[in-house]
C-alpha cells in the first residue's frame, strides 16, 4: 500500500497489463479533454501547456488523477505540441520526463482499481508538408521519431498519434512510431463537417493506409460532437478490421460570462458515444472541452456493455491520399501509358526530367476513366529509384489516383512506397524466393496491394495447373510475413496468342480458378495478348471482355483504345454492374468523341482543352501544372497585355478551382497545387510588368499572422497563398505573433484588413487580446479569424469582423472590402 499526496487515502497500485491483451476482451476508455482545463487553472494566452509538466507539476497530475479516478483507461501525457520544432533538444528532454513522470504518478496514486495505462501524445507539427507546403516527409518523421523515442526511454505503454488533419503527415507519424519503438500505437483523426480530412481523406483512406502500415487501433477525435462525427465512426466501423476509437469533442464552444463553455452537457455525451459502442466502438473518450465528469458519466453507462467484437473485413482495395478504391465485382481500370516500354516520347522525357509530361499523360488518362494510373519509369541510362520517388511525389500533386508503383527494381520500390501518401498497388513480386524476400518485407512495412506473377524459378507454365500452384505458394509464403491473401492480386500472365494459340486459355482458365476456387482477386496487362497480330485492339477488346466474364477484378490497359473502353462499358451493363446504365449511357455520349481526341495526346504530351476551360492556360491553372502554366503564360504575353491575362485566365481558373473547393467537389491538396499554378503565371506576369511602370495588378493590404502562443500555421499559409494569387499584398507576420506587433504593421502599412488564425482552445484569448487592441490602436481595419476550434458564435463574441471557414471564403470577404477601397 502507499499513501497518495492529497487527502490521505491510500491505494493499491495497480500493475498493468499489456493493452492489447486487456483490449481482447473489455472496451477501453480513455481521457478527456486537457486545454480548457489548464486554461482553468490559469494557463495564460500564449502559454505553452507543455511547460506546466515542469513547473506547475500538480496541477497536471492531480487533472490527470482526476480522470483515472473517474474510470480512464488511457491517459495522453500533456505532450500534444512537445515537439523539436516548437522546444530545443534539452528543454524537450526534460518536458517529456516530466510529463511521463506526471502521468506515471496520477496512475500510481489514483483510486481508480481499472486496469491503468499512459500514452504519449503526440498531435500534429502544425506545418503542411509538401508539395503542398514547406515541410518535407523526411523531415516530419525525423521530428516525431525524436519525441518518440524519448517517450518511450521514459517508459510510456503506448503511442497515441491524434488530431492529425493531413493523411500524409499522419503517416510520418506512424512510420516514426514503428520504426522507433515496438510499442503499440493508436492513431486518430480530426475530421470536418464534410467526413473528409483538411487534406481530402475519408474514412475509408485513411483505414487503408493506417491498417496496412500495422496501427493497432484507428479512429477519430476532436472537431465536432459524438453526433456529428458518428457517420465517419460508422465508416470506420464499416471498413475497419482493428478497433475503431472515438474521442469526440463535447459539441462547439462558445463564450458564457467570459468563460469558454461547450454545448453538450456529459449526459448527452455519453448517450451519444454509447450507442456507438454499441455497434462496435472499442476505445471511447473526450477531447475538447470534456472534464472528468463526462468520463465517469460514460463508464458508468456502459459498465454492463459487452465489446462488440472486431471482424475482419478482408478488403482488397489501395487508396490515394482521397479515397479508396475496393476491388469488388466490378473490374478496376488501370491506366498503362506511364510506361516507357515501346514509347518514344516517354523515354524522352525521362531523360529530360521532363515531369510535366507524364503529368499530362497521367491527367489525359484520369479524364478518360481510370481508376488507379500504373507508373514505370525503367530506364538503364537514369536513376530509378530518384526519378520513380518523384514521379510518385509529383503526381499525387495534381491527382488524386491511387498509383500502382510498378519496377522490378526493390531500392526504387522502397523509395516509392515510402514517400507514397496512402496505401499503395505494388508491381510485383513472383513465386521466386529472391522476389518474395525482396518485396514481402516491404508490403509488410508501408502496406501495399502487392500484385503476384505466377511465375517462379522454373519460368512461366504453360498450363493453368502450374500457374495456380504457383498462386498458391505465394499465398503460404506472404502468410509467413504476416500479409493475409486479401492484399495479393494475381496476375495468370497474358501471353502473345502469336506464339501459342493456347495462351489465351491457359490465362483464362488460371484466372478463374484463382478467383474463384481460391478466392484471390486477379489483374492482367490485357494487351500483352496481341503482340505481333494486326489492329491488336480487335483482339485486344475481345480477350478483355472474355477475361471480365471468368472473374478479372483489374486491368492494365490503354485507356485511349475504343475497343477496350466499349468492351468494358458493355460489360458493366450487360451483367448488372451499371446501375441505371448511367455510367454506359453517359460513356456513349460524351466519352467516345472525348476518347478519340485524347489518343492525339497520347503521342504528343499536350492535353486537350475541354469545354469547361476557356484555354490550355486555364486548364494548366486548374490541374495544377505548375511548367506547364509558366511556359504558356510566357507564350501568350507575346499577345495580351498582362493585366488582361490576370482578368481573363488566371483569376477565371482560380474561380473555378475556388467554386469546386466551396462545393467541395476538390480538396485541399488540389487548391493549393492550381494556386502554385496560378503563382507560376503570375511569376511571368510581373517580370513583364516590372519592366512597364505604372502598370499593378496589386489589390489592398493584407496583414496575416498566426496569434501569440500558436505555432500552428497550416491554415495562415493556405490563406496567405490564395489571397496572393488573386492580387492582394499580403504581409505575413508568421506564428506565434504578439498583439503588439500585429497592431504596429497595421498601422505602419495603413491596412484595411488583418487575418489572424488559432487552432488550440488555450490560444484563443491571444486571438482576443489581439482584436481588442486592434480595436484601439488601428479601428479602420477588418479583422477576420479562423482556425480549427473557431465558430461564428465565439467569431461574434471575440470581436472578430469576419469568421472564415476555410482559405476561399476569406478570399471572397477580402475581395468585397477591396471593392469598397475603391
Amino acid at each position: 500500500m502507499r499513501q497518495l499526496p492529497e487527502g490521505g487515502l491510500s491505494v493499491q497500485k495497480v500493475t498493468p497489463m499489456k493493452i492489447l491483451d486487456y483490449m481482447k476482451d473489455h472496451l477501453l476508455f480513455l481521457d478527456g479533454g486537457m486545454g480548457t482545463l489548464l486554461q482553468a487553472e490559469g494557463l495564460q494566452p500564449g502559454e505553452h501547456p507543455e511547460h506546466w509538466n515542469i513547473t506547475h507539476k500538480d496541477v497536471i497530475v492531480k487533472l490527470q488523477r482526476a480522470y483515472f479516478d473517474a474510470g480512464s483507461n488511457v491517459i495522453n501525457t500533456n505532450t500534444f505540441g512537445a515537439n523539436s520544432l516548437k522546444f530545443p533538444t534539452e528543454e524537450l528532454d526534460e518536458i517529456l520526463r516530466c510529463a511521463i513522470e506526471n502521468a506515471k504518478e496520477a496512475r500510481d496514486t489514483s483510486t481508480g482499481t481499472q486496469e491503468k495505462f499512459v500514452a504519449l501524445d503526440i498531435g500534429p507539427t502544425g506545418r503542411l508538408l509538401k508539395p503542398y507546403g514547406d515541410f518535407d516527409f523526411e523531415e516530419a518523421v525525423a521530428v516525431f521519431a525524436e519525441t518518440v523515442r524519448l517517450g518511450v526511454q521514459y517508459g510510456v505503454d503506448l503511442i497515441m498519434i491524434e488530431t492529425m488533419n493531413d493523411s500524409y503527415e499522419t503517416k510520418a507519424a506512424l512510420l516514426a512510431a514503428k520504426e522507433n519503438c515496438d510499442l503499440p500505437v493508436f492513431v486518430s483523426n480530426a475530421y470536418g463537417e464534410d467526413g473528409k480530412l483538411m487534406t481530402g481523406a475519408d474514412a475509408a483512406a485513411m483505414t487503408a493506409l493506417l491498417e496496412g502500415m500495422g496501427a493497432d487501433a484507428i479512429g477519430v477525435n476532436c472537431s465536432l460532437g459524438p453526433k456529428a462525427l458518428a457517420p465517419v465512426v460508422r465508416d470506420y466501423l464499416k471498413y475497419a478490421s482493428v478497433p475503431v476509437l472515438l474521442k469526440p469533442n463535447a459539441g462547439l464552444p462558445r463564450e458564457v460570462d467570459g468563460r469558454t463553455v461547450f454545448d453538450v452537457g456529459p449526459e448527452e455525451f455519453s448517450e451519444d458515444v454509447a450507442a456507438l459502442i454499441g455497434e462496435g466502438v472499442r476505445i471511447a473518450g473526450g477531447c475538447c472541452g470534456t472534464t472528468p465528469e463526462y468520463i465517469r458519466t460514460l463508464t458508468e453507462k456502459t459498465k454492463d456493455f459487452q465489446p462488440v467484437p472486431v471482424a475482419k473485413k478482408h478488403w482488397t482495395w489501395v487508396s490515394s491520399y482521397t479515397h479508396a478504391v475496393l476491388f469488388d465485382k466490378k473490374p478496376v481500370l488501370i491506366g498503362e501509358r506511364i510506361n516507357p516500354t515501346g514509347k518514344k516520347r516517354l523515354k524522352q522525357a525521362l531523360r529530360e526530367n521532363d515531369m510535366d509530361y507524364l503529368l499530362t499523360e497521367g491527367i489525359n488518362q484520369q479524364e478518360c476513366g481510370v481508376e488507379i494510373l500504373d507508373v514505370n519509369v525503367g530506364l538503364p541510362e537514369i536513376d530509378e529509384p530518384e526519378v520513380l520517388k518523384r514521379a510518385v511525389h509529383e503526381l499525387q500533386a495534381v491527382l488524386d489516383l491511387p498509383l500502382q508503383i510498378d519496377t522490378s527494381d526493390p531500392v526504387a520500390m522502397e523509395a516509392a512506397l515510402r514517400r507514397y501518401n496512402g496505401k499503395a498497388m505494388i508491381n510485383s513480386v513472383n513465386g521466386k524466393e529472391e522476389s518474395m524476400e525482396a518485396i514481402f518485407p516491404l508490403v509488410k512495412k508501408y502496406g501495399g496491394l502487392v500484385v503476384a506473377l505466377t511465375l517462379d524459378e522454373t519460368g512461366i507454365p504453360e498450363t493453368a495447373e502450374g500457374r495456380v500452384a504457383i498462386a498458391k505458394k505465394i499465398i503460404q509464403r506472404a502468410e509467413s510475413y504476416g500479409i493475409p491473401k486479401n492484399d495479393l492480386i494475381f496476375d495468370t500472365l497474358a501471353m502473345t496468342v502469336s506464339a501459342d494459340p493456347n495462351a489465351a486459355k491457359a490465362t483464362l482458365d488460371a484466372l478463374a480458378e484463382i478467383r474463384h476456387g481460391l478466392g484471390c482477386h486477379t489483374s492482367l496487362g490485357v494487351s500483352n495478348v496481341s503482340f505481333g497480330l494486326p489492329n491488336r485492339d480487335n483482339i485486344n477488346g475481345t480477350f478483355f471482355a472474355l477475361a471480365m466474364s471468368r472473374g478479372l477484378s483489374a486491368a492494365i490497359m490503354n485507356p485511349y483504345s475504343l475497343d477496350m473502353m466499349k468492351a468494358y462499358y458493355a460489360f458493366g451493363a450487360l451483367m448488372g454492374l451499371d446501375e441505371n446504365f448511367e455510367a454506359y449511357i453517359d460513356f456513349a455520349s460524351k466519352a467516345l468523341p472525348h476518347q478519340a481526341a485524347a489518343a492525339a495526346p497520347a503521342q504528343t504530351g499536350a492535353a486537350p482543352v475541354a469545354e469547361e476551360y476557356g484555354s490550355a492556360l486555364q486548364k494548366a491553372i486548374v490541374k495544377g501544372l505548375r511548367e506547364q502554366a509558366g511556359e504558356l503564360t510566357q507564350k501568350m504575353l507575346e499577345e495580351k497585355a498582362p493585366l488582361e491575362i490576370v482578368q481573363t485566365e488566371v483569376i477565371p481558373a482560380l474561380d473555378i478551382v475556388g467554386k469546386g473547393f466551396e462545393e467541395k467537389r476538390v480538396y485541399l491538396p488540389q487548391l493549393l497545387m492550381s494556386a502554385e499554378a496560378a503563382k507560376s503565371a503570375f511569376e511571368q506576369i510581373k517580370a513583364v510588368m516590372t519592366a512597364q511602370p505604372g502598370t499593378s495588378a496589386t489589390k489592398c493590404a493584407f496583414v496575416i499572422a498566426t496569434v501569440q502562443g500558436d505555432i500552428h500555421d497550416i491554415g495562415k499559409n493556405i490563406v496567405k497563398l490564395l489571397l496572393e494569387n488573386y492580387g492582394f499584398d499580403v504581409t505575413d507576420l508568421g506564428r506565434d505573433v504578439a498583439p503588439e506587433t500585429v497592431v504596429e504593421t497595421v498601422q505602419r502599412l495603413h491596412a484595411p484588413l488583418v487575418g489572424l488564425s488559432a487552432l488550440m482552445t488555450t490560444t484563443v484569448p491571444a486571438m482576443e487580446e489581439t482584436i481588442k487592441q486592434l480595436r484601439t490602436g488601428a479601428p479602420w481595419c477588418k479583422v477576420v479569424v479562423g482556425g480549427a476550434v473557431l465558430t461564428q458564435e465565439y467569431a461574434d463574441r471575440i470581436g472578430a469582423d469576419k469568421y472564415a471557414k476555410d482559405a476561399m471564403e476569406t478570399v471572397r470577404y477580402a475581395e468585397e472590402i477591396a471593392a469598397e477601397e475603391l
